[in-house]
Formats: structure tokens, sequence, C-alpha cells
């Protein structure tokens, strides 16, 4: 196996995120010489936590200058690791940092990138397999060219997991007098913690489908009381919240919507592809286009009054035919009795 170069950003406090160590860990299993490239404010915590990885050395590119995610210092930082290391194979953690600016450098090396990749394996050479046309279609990309940088997706690997130590870090000198920096973060503006309802990281995925807008078993809608039993239980269970394309799309076509509900939550062909080990789905058909954004959730589960909806024929791992107004209630009022028994 040639040799491979483990790229990635370090954390404010100089350490990396699961997504990293996942990464790693698909870098490790690929057999070849290792070594661990890091930038950030800081990364001996980093290159510490990994110093048992077998990495044959680690360099890094530090300073408060590579602490924001700015173009021009991080594409000079992650090009000088590159060609410090001079591995033919780069892997790096996707995200939106490292996805804007390694193919450019990419293309400083004279080398080749394929990003949203979702595993890697040698048999006989290096092969990389990605998702085309909404994770529809499954393509195993080899190529030729050197260096070969590979941007992995998270939650497609387990993390590393070993022994912290005491690594000896390479320190790698940009001459940032050549690098214009022109960007400058001054802050950053997030919703509360409680308010925020995309979680990445949350064990389960709930999705809302546009049956909680329709007209329910009395003949009204009651879009106030949906909103109040959603965001109950996204806040008593911390899952992430998930859309169904039709429920999302009805702000623009004045139909009763969900107030909290934006594009940025559809889940499905046009929409994210989560993943999660476990998904509940709710007021939502499975149909075939929504389905495909449950691809890499493990354990699915539907609420539905109508038995033969797509969830039904083979989509979802158990069915419960009930009403979802119903059942939300009941969960709601169990996850705050075992809230209240474990306060006491």
């Amino acid at each position: 196996m040639e040799s491979i170069l483990f790229l990635a950003f370090a954390e404010s406090d100089g350490t990396l995120n699961k997504a990293a160590l996942e990464v790693l860990g698909a870098a490790r299993d690929l057999g070849g010489t290792l070594t661990v490239g890091l930038a950030g404010a800081q990364a001996q915590p980093a290159a510490d936590a990994l110093a048992n990885c077998g990495a044959v050395k680690f360099v890094a590119v530090t300073g408060a200058d590579f602490a924001q995610p700015r173009y021009a210092t991080d594409a000079a930082a992650a090009e000088a690791i590159c060609r410090a290391a001079g591995a033919a194979i780069v892997v790096v953690p996707s995200s939106s940092r490292s996805s804007r600016v390694m193919p450019g450098v990419a293309h400083r090396l004279g080398g080749q990138i394929d990003t949203h990749i979702t595993s890697l394996a040698v048999d006989g050479q290096l092969n990389a397999t990605r998702w085309y046309y909404r994770q529809r279609m499954e393509a195993v990309v080899e190529r030729a060219k050197r260096p070969w940088i590979l941007l992995l997706e998270s939650g497609c690997h387990a993390a590393y997991q070993g022994a912290a130590g005491s690594a000896k870090l390479e320190a790698v000198t940009v001459p940032l007098a050549a690098v214009h920096q022109r960007t400058q973060v001054t802050g950053i503006r997030a919703p509360q913690s409680d308010q925020q309802t995309i979680r990445p990281d949350a064990k389960l995925l709930f999705v809302a489908g546009a049956g909680w807008t329709k007209k329910q078993a009395d003949g009204q809608i009651h879009g106030p009381e949906a909103e109040q039993l959603i965001l109950g239980f996204l806040k008593k269970s911390a899952a992430s919240l998930g859309g169904s394309k039709s429920l999302v799309d009805q702000s623009g076509e004045g139909q009763p919507i969900l107030g909290f509900m934006t594009h940025l939550n559809q889940i499905g062909q046009t929409g994210a592809t989560p993943r999660h080990p476990k998904g509940l789905a709710t007021c939502c058909h499975g149909e075939e286009p929504h389905v495909v954004g449950w691809r890499f959730v493990n354990e699915r589960r539907a609420v539905n009054l109508d038995p033969n909806c797509g969830w039904a024929r083979g989509k979802a791992d158990v069915l419960y035919v009930a009403d979802a107004f119903e059942v939300m209630k009941k969960v709601n009022a169990l996850l705050a009795e075992k809230a209240g028994s474990a306060g006491a």
C-alpha cells in the first residue's frame, strides 16, 4: 500500500472531533505508511491523543493565524503539510472547512481530489466508494494520479480509539507574508442549544411528515398542538429533526406549516441523507424519494394511521399503525416521568 497522510483541522482547543477520528480509523485500515498532519491554533493535544495510532511521524502547522476557517491560510497550511509529508494518498475528514479548501490544494499539488467518499478498500490498488444522484447510485473510483486527496464523510467508519501518549510534533513553517488574510471572523451567531433542531450527532432522527398539518379525526387542523408535541419531544429526547419534502414545501404553497421547519430539515432524494443509529418517522408515507434519505439510518420505525403506507412495504423495521398525536403525547409523558424520577 502507498504512503498515506491523514490531514485534519484541529478544534479551537487543539483536539479532534469524532468525524476526524472516524476518518483516521479508515486511513489506518488501509495498511500503508501513515503520517498525521494537523492544522489549527494548536495541535499538540490532538497529536498526543493519536500518539499510538501507528503514524511514523506527526507534522503540523499551528498558530493564531490558522485558528480561523479562512481559505487563504487553510489552503496554505494544507499545502505545506502535504508537501512535507510527501504522501501519495491524502485522507481528509469531510467538513465545510475542508471541502472549501482541499480542491484548491489538489490543484496546487498537481493532484486529484474526490469528495463525499463513504468507504475505502485495497484490492491490489486503492478503491474509493461514493454515492451519486442523491445516494441512488453507488460508484467505485480508482485513480492513477497522485497525490490523490479523498474527503471522507462522517458516520461511515468506526472512530479510532487508542491510548493517548506523547507525540513528537514536527512543525511546518508557512510564509504568511505571501498569504492574503483579508477574511476575518468577527463572531459566530447561532441559535440557543434548545432551539437547534438539526443535530448530526444525535442518536435519534425524528422525521415529521405533512400529516401533522392536515385535518385530524375531528375534522380540524391542530397546528399549534403539533408544534408543541414535536418541540417537546425534541427537547426531552435531544433528537435531530427532519422533514418530508411535502411538509417543507407547504410554506410556499400557502398551506398550514410548522413554524420551525425549513428546507434545511428536509430528508430525502433532494434533501439530506443523515446518519443516525435510529430513526422515527411520523405522519409521512415512506415514499421512495423520501426513504432515500434514510439509507444510512440503521434502525427505522414509523407511526402512521395507514397500514398500507410506504413504510409498511419493507422500508421500516417496525410500523406502528396509530395516531401520531396520541403516540407522541404518551411518549412525551413517559419522558417527563423518567426525567422527574431521575431528578428526584
